[in-house]
């Protein structure tokens, strides 16, 4: 009888509020998970409750463990070893893999939080059986991963992946990385709650769905508010996911025109509202896409994966350094 061995290994996605690891096995199933808020202090004061979470997951199986793998919300160097910066955390020239070697006598990787979630949609989520995906993470702001031939692509220094910062407007408006006119000014939650808010100040009359979900007022309204005013039928709301999922097609479409993806995945949070943000993408995207008329065009996903993304690949990442 052929006895099936299961490879365990550990991921570990830091965010700004929280942490969030797990128990992976080599076919992308979370055997058992840890959470913990990520504390607002210096580096190795995060990396001390990482590695406190990992110690934890690690003494809950009998199995050998092949690794962990470690994502943040930052550039990560072309060793995956290193954080070059991670604005969120405030981190600057992080050792990671070394320190938390030295800690849970494991070996580590460490990427980048995007391309941790797009590798965890292309192994075991919406990128199943595609050789090259792109990743699009619609949230407060724009992230993602790009998978071409089967492998990430990471760029020379580790750093490629920046879809956000695409220049959208030239000396449109300013964003957080010091720059003006990033898609993601234009085409994430935070962009659309800029949209919905000036819309309803502008048609009151048409938006009462919209502001009778908040306080009543255009400076009240949420992204929770926009995306069930729009499923309500509430115009405003729809026009303002219209507008922003146009936007997200714009940007799909220069990625095509550069990378020519099998498929799009769209995840974060903003993907929830499916067709709501989707529709006016696809469509966007048809349009703008450079010979449309004679070439294939790349699909268009929701995520699969959703919030575990970033785990089961940062897992299967360390499985396979």
């Amino acid at each position: 009888m052929t006895t099936l061995v299961v490879v365990l290994s550990i991921g570990v996605d830091i965010g700004g509020t929280k942490i969030l690891a797990g128990t992976v096995t080599d076919e992308g199933e979370i055997v058992s998970t840890a959470r913990r808020p990520t504390p607002r202090h210096d580096a190795e004061h995060v990396l001390d409750v990482v590695a406190e979470v990992v110690r934890e997951l690690a003494e809950g199986t009998d199995d050998d463990l092949a690794g962990v793998g470690v994502g943040v919300a930052g550039l990560v160097d072309a060793d995956r070893s290193r954080v070059y910066f991670a604005p969120n955390l405030r981190w600057s020239q992080v050792p990671v893999r070394a320190l938390l070697e030295a800690s849970t006598g494991l070996p580590v990787v460490v990427e980048n939080d995007g391309n941790i979630a797009a590798w965890g949609e292309y192994r075991f989520g919406a990128g199943r059986g595609m050789g090259d995906l792109v990743l699009v993470t619609v949230g407060t702001g724009i992230g993602g991963g790009i998978v071409i031939n089967g492998q990430l692509f990471r760029g020379a220094h580790g750093a490629a992946g920046e879809i956000g910062h695409i220049n959208a407007v030239p000396d449109g408006r300013p964003c957080g990385c010091g720059r003006n006119g990033c898609l993601e000014q234009y085409a994430s939650g935070n962009a659309l709650v800029r949209e919905a808010r000036a819309l309803a100040a502008e048609r009151r009359s048409e938006a009462g769905v919209l502001l009778s979900l908040g306080d009543g007022t255009p400076e009240g309204v949420q992204g929770v508010h926009i995306t069930e005013a729009a499923r309500a039928g509430d115009p405003i709301a729809t026009e303002a996911f219209t507008i922003v999922g146009a936007w997200l097609g714009r940007g799909l479409a220069d990625l095509a025109a550069v990378l020519d993806p099998e498929v799009f995945v769209i995840g974060g949070g903003v993907s929830d509202a499916g067709d709501l943000l989707l529709a006016s993408a696809r469509s966007t995207l048809a349009d703008k896409l450079i010979g449309q008329q004679n070439r294939p065009a790349p699909q268009v996903k929701v995520a699969e994966l959703t919030n575990s993304a970033g785990l089961v690949g940062a897992a299967d990442l360390a499985r396979l350094r």
